[in-house]
């Protein structure tokens, strides 16, 4: 008799119980046979009756990805998407996202779909608003459980507090050192498995959670297998994910495909944390035109081309774009490929049909969409109250005022330079420049970690154009540590340079700096070219290969995060406070009421294109 998901946690087998904090440099321990853990199936969350018994079965597979803890709805830039008219203009779409409004999207097209199944590709938690981060993310597991998401695929945010800390987002319980949040009440965790199939132990080689999962109804089976991007330990804390190794996706996919096809099971979905970039920001951009595929570029492109015929469906995340494109696989076949963008703007609608007689999906018949998660519908009550009660108890810390603003300021996917990057960045460079400090000359943020806008409107009582404390923490929630190092000029130059090549050549990180750091990007050219070295200045002065500066980053960076591996070669580093505390120590001491503080002008990098 097939295992519900819901009923048999135990049968979650995860390297990390029982284990020593990963942060300290323990490992998670042995795990029993991958295939005994794995083939578990699901009986599904019984969304409607069973009408399939022909042939040919529809299976709903409903997806989305980087919720990244939005469970309140997203504000600015975050809560927007771009809709392409027929006519090649676009229009933006306002007041999009928010789980109250994504709950009763899903449910509503679960509506007549007896075979229906919620699957998501990673980074449902982690670089969280406050209602969520400040709990450790047990609001937004408890609201998955809630939305009947059936399985997901780990992604890189999964890892922000360690791989013990992720073991309790699955299994429950309360946190180690800050205990139980609620009176009374213990952390259930999460009702659907995670999964990380190119995750595994450095010593032993085994899977750090399920590598795969079984869904089933009536005989109809389709396996998930989830696995998040190879790159993952160079853009988490390293702390983190200590001895542990992330593996390649393509070939931990195809590996799994076969062990799934030896246990009877032939309609294969991957679950992958790592994505694409379309041509165009466009929510229902075809991204199959004028050929399938040939709309969208970036890793996933590789990737899909490469993962065994046996895989039916990819669904995808990290890149925060939308798409749903069909990506011929090794046999030249079409091959569905999707993401939702990000923070529950969008969901995707995918028909698998499932044949009964090959147990396989009927590959012509694969149809997929990206549909809006609107709030011109009744939000669901449940989400609702869920939120009012952690909200609740976030009050006294999230509701301080901590700034002003005189206008948006705001964090635009694709630009190179951000204002609100421009004002982080002089953030860290005035908490870290006094010589007690660090001494730092210039200071470099990385822009991954900006996590969201910081919108004039008030979010509650506060009054327009009050900063609270809750709304600078959903832009900088990592609460990383700062660092004044030592570099030369020549680093210097090179980490520019880094942020235009080699693993960041295909989707340039560029680095938001401080005032009176300018230089210019030629995107005409190509990798490290597009640094004109000859304009690269400090307070106007040209920089000086052999001369010494201290920089200001945080800890994340210093540690070569993000593919700025020259990072590492500093020296002489300081520690200073967490990048939240200088944020917010900037706009407490440069902005009033009266004297909101004004919009950057974002003027430090020039780029020709």
């Amino acid at each position: 008799m097939a295992a519900t998901p819901r009923k048999n946690k135990t049968a979650r087998r995860i390297l990390a119980a029982g284990a020593g904090l990963v942060t300290v440099g323990a490992l998670v321990a042995a795990m029993p046979s991958a295939g005994a853990a794995g083939d578990r199936s699901g009986g599904g969350h019984g969304h409607g009756h069973d009408k399939g018994q022909g042939r040919l079965v529809d299976v709903q597979l409903l997806s989305f990805n980087d919720l990244h803890g939005n469970l309140e709805p997203p504000t600015g830039s975050s809560g927007r998407l771009t809709h392409l008219n027929e006519d090649g203009t676009t229009r933006t779409i306002e007041g999009v996202g928010g789980v109250e409004y994504l709950a009763t999207h899903l449910r509503q097209a679960r509506q007549g779909h007896p075979y229906s199944i919620t699957a998501a590709a990673g980074d449902m938690i982690g670089a969280s608003p406050l209602v969520s981060g400040l709990f450790h993310d047990e609001p937004t597991i408890e609201a998955l459980n809630r939305l009947d998401l059936d399985v997901t695929s780990v992604g890189n945010h999964e890892f922000d507090e360690g791989a013990r800390e992720l073991a309790r987002m699955q299994n429950g319980g309360c946190h180690p050192t800050e205990g139980c949040f609620e009176k009374g009440k213990r952390f259930r965790g999460a009702d659907f498995p995670y999964l990380a199939a190119n995750v595994t132990n450095e010593k032993s080689g085994k899977p750090l959670l399920d590598p795969y999962f079984v869904w089933e109804r009536n005989g109809v089976r389709i396996g998930f297998i989830g696995v998040t991007l190879e790159g993952t330990a160079d853009i988490v804390s390293a702390e983190g994910i200590k001895g542990l190794k992330f593996g390649d996706e393509v070939e931990t996919i195809n590996k799994y495909a076969k062990v799934l096809e030896r246990k009877g099971v032939k309609s294969i979905v991957a679950l992958l944390h790592e994505g694409g970039l379309p041509a165009s920001g466009a929510y229902n951009y075809d991204c199959d035109s004028p050929g399938p595929g040939n709309g969208i570029s970036g890793p996933i492109v590789d990737i899909a081309k490469n993962v065994s015929p046996q895989v039916d469906a990819l669904v995808t995340g990290h890149t925060h774009q939308a798409y749903a494109c069909t990506i011929p696989d090794p046999a030249g076949k079409p091959r569905t490929v999707t993401s939702a963008a990000s923070f529950g703007r969008l969901y995707t609608d995918t028909t698998l049909t499932y044949d009964r007689r090959t147990k396989d999906i009927v590959r012509t018949a694969v149809a997929s969409a990206n549909h809006v998660v609107t709030r011109d519908v009744k939000p669901a009550g449940d989400m609702t109250k869920l939120i009012d009660r952690w909200k609740t108890l976030a009050a006294p810390i999230a509701n301080r005022p901590v700034g002003h603003i005189a206008a948006d300021i705001e964090n635009p996917a694709g630009a190179y330079e951000k204002p609100l990057g421009d004002l982080i960045a002089d953030a860290q460079l005035e908490g870290m420049a006094p010589a007690d400090k660090g001494g730092a000359q210039l200071a470099l943020m990385n822009p991954g970690g900006i996590r969201a806008p910081l919108s004039h409107k008030a979010s509650g009582a506060e009054g327009d154009g009050v900063v609270t404390y809750g709304e600078a923490y959903t832009v900088q929630p990592f609460t990383n540590m700062m660092t004044a190092v030592d570099l030369t000029g020549a680093q210097l130059v090179t980490t520019l340079q880094q942020q235009v090549s080699g693993p960041n050549q295909a989707a340039p990180k560029i680095l938001q700096v401080s005032k009176g750091f300018t230089y210019t990007l030629d995107m005409t050219k190509t990798g490290a070219d597009r640094v004109v070295v000859s304009s690269v200045r400090l307070n106007g002065e040209p920089i000086d290969p052999a001369k010494t500066y201290r920089v200001a980053m945080n800890e994340f960076l210093s540690g070569g995060g993000d593919g700025f591996t020259v990072l590492k070669e500093h020296k002489n580093k300081l520690v200073g406070a967490s990048d939240l505390d200088m944020f917010t120590a900037y706009l407490a001491a440069h902005s009033s009421a009266s004297a909101p503080l004004p919009v950057p002008a974002a003027d430090r990098i020039t780029v020709v294109k």
